[in-house]
């Protein structure tokens, strides 16, 4: 699913902006981005702005019962070809599962959204499958996965692309390995990069080193290219910078980075005698993205790296409060570092 998650994203869009509706919509998963964009479609497209107000309902899940929402769904609507009811956090929704029997008579009028995030319905059940089958054949039932990392460049670049702009792959990996894989953060920060420029327009690094405050020098991909290396002077300035800016790079979000660097680089050291196209594969990452996970793993031996994620653990608990009383975060990534590094 991972693999064309984004293309069954856009086709079901597709469809929404060209009129073409399902009855059911059971949008579920751990990324929540994919669920906001075609739950915003639908609001979008439905209904005019004069019959919303007697036909689209926005509800939670927590503040209904699912016989209540039966009865919401087998209600006509007025004045318009479709009633449009939109639940949010569905996950929190009990018996959800119980609206299986309106799938046996539904109304085509009636377009039902079910915003299900951050976990996916629970198979293991009879009813919950019957009913997951039942929404499959019926309506749509759409399973937001997270992407790879690896997926994230290319993401931001189509992304970009449909909003009239452009972007060079290089800024696109720095935005991705600076923000992450949270889709929504990423989205909302090229929303407001895009307020600074004409349509058409190149997004300038020199845009996002200003707008999203990642310096030019001192940046979280500059500190993995220096600890790949082991440049331990360039470590040293970056660690200093971070440290005097606690804010932008916060001790946790710098335990999270280093962990994922180096339990890939340790990926990468079991299949060191593998062909670098099938370390790709394996790694599930593209071919040009392994070039620091190579040098780490050729300055660092299989045991050294495990070593080093043992060390980060430790560094974790101890940023949360156990076995450490009095140190500051600043003394504690120094310390860690400097372990990493020897």
């Amino acid at each position: 699913m991972k693999d064309n998650i984004i293309s069954t994203a856009d086709s079901i869009i597709k469809d929404i902006n060209s009129k073409i509706y399902s009855p059911i919509y059971l949008l579920m998963g751990k990324e929540p981005y994919f669920i906001d964009v075609i739950t915003q479609a639908l609001l979008n497209n439905v209904l005019t702005e004069a019959e919303k107000d007697f036909n689209q309902s926005i509800i939670y899940g927590k503040d209904i019962d699912v016989y209540e929402l039966l009865t919401m769904a087998r209600r006509a609507p007025m004045m318009s070809n479709y009633q449009l009811i939109v639940v949010k956090e569905a996950q929190q929704l009990n018996k959800i599962e119980e609206l299986d029997s309106y799938l046996k008579n539904y109304l085509k009028s009636t377009i039902l959204v079910l915003n299900y995030k951050y976990e996916s319905l629970d198979k293991r059940s009879e009813k919950k499958k019957t009913f997951l089958k039942n929404v499959s054949q019926k309506g749509i039932l759409f399973e937001s996965t997270e992407l790879y990392d690896s997926q994230i460049p290319d993401w931001i670049i189509k992304n970009v692309k449909e909003q009239g702009y452009q972007i060079q792959k290089h800024i696109a990996i720095m935005l991705s390995e600076f923000l992450g894989n949270d889709l929504t953060k990423i989205n909302n920060e090229l929303t407001k990069l895009f307020l600074n420029l004409k349509k058409g327009d190149d997004i300038p690094e020199k845009l996002i080193l200003s707008n999203i405050g990642i310096s030019k020098e001192y940046n979280i991909f500059e500190f993995q290219k220096a600890l790949a290396s082991k440049d331990i002077i360039k470590v040293n300035k970056i660690v200093n910078y971070f440290i005097s800016n606690p804010k932008e790079n916060p001790l946790i979000k710098i335990i999270n980075f280093l962990y994922g660097f180096y339990s890939k680089t340790l990926t990468y050291r079991y299949y060191i005698d593998v062909k670098e196209k099938d370390i790709s594969s394996k790694m599930k990452m593209q071919q040009w993205m392994l070039k620091d996970y190579t040098e780490a793993a050729s300055k660092n031996s299989y045991n050294k790296l495990a070593s080093v994620i043992s060390i980060i653990k430790e560094y974790d608990l101890r940023s949360k409060g156990v076995n450490n009383n009095s140190t500051d975060s600043g003394e504690l990534l120094k310390e860690m570092i400097f372990k990493i590094l020897h």
